[in-house]
């Protein structure tokens, strides 16, 4: 790749990645500085669903897909897909919170990505506590939307009553097989 194309492609996730949108172009630059930047062959995992959460992707080159598996779609090919290109990202709540992988991360063609993992925001939020506050808070809007989504979902497959039930339980009781 020429020294061109790379940073025509750093600059495009430096001014386009959605979940950079909050900073202001010299907090993306210092963030990005504190990536990770690896490539991966056509084929490779980054990771499995159910793995633990490391940290989050953002897509400076190539395609990546995510695909959902359930014990009951194993066999089928009807699993959800989903197709991400430059300059997207994936996995954000793994870095926030402690959550097991929801999918399975898998590179379409080679691709460069850029990792940033909890150890990087830990780095992130002693050198630049305003960047981390603004990227936290970028986090937490997209739970608070992963949310809000799952449970108008939940109210129209399960009624009302049994969406809020659920959060109330699982805010004040914690999930089933968590100690409280």
């Amino acid at each position: 790749m020429s020294l061109y194309t790379e940073f025509r492609n750093r600059s495009n996730v430096l001014l386009r990645a959605r979940i950079l949108q909050a900073m202001s172009p010299i907090e993306r630059a210092a963030f990005l500085g504190l990536c990770n930047r690896r490539t991966y062959k056509a084929g490779e995992h980054i990771y499995y669903q159910g793995d633990p959460g490391t940290g989050l992707y953002i897509i400076e080159e190539g395609v990546v897909e995510l695909v959902v598996e359930s014990p009951a779609e194993a066999e089928s090919d009807d699993k959800p897909v989903f197709r991400l290109e430059a300059p997207e990202s994936f996995g954000a709540l793994s870095i926030g919170y402690d959550m097991r992988r929801m999918s399975s991360a898998r590179c379409v063609t080679d691709a460069v990505l850029y990792g940033f993992f909890k150890p990087d925001l830990d780095t992130l939020a002693k050198r630049y506590p305003k960047i981390g506050v603004k990227f936290l808070t970028t986090l937490n809007m997209i739970a608070l939307k992963q949310l809000q989504v799952t449970v108008h979902s939940l109210i129209k497959h399960a009624g009302e009553a049994t969406a809020f039930s659920l959060q109330f339980e699982t805010y004040y009781h914690g999930s089933p097989g968590e100690e409280r």
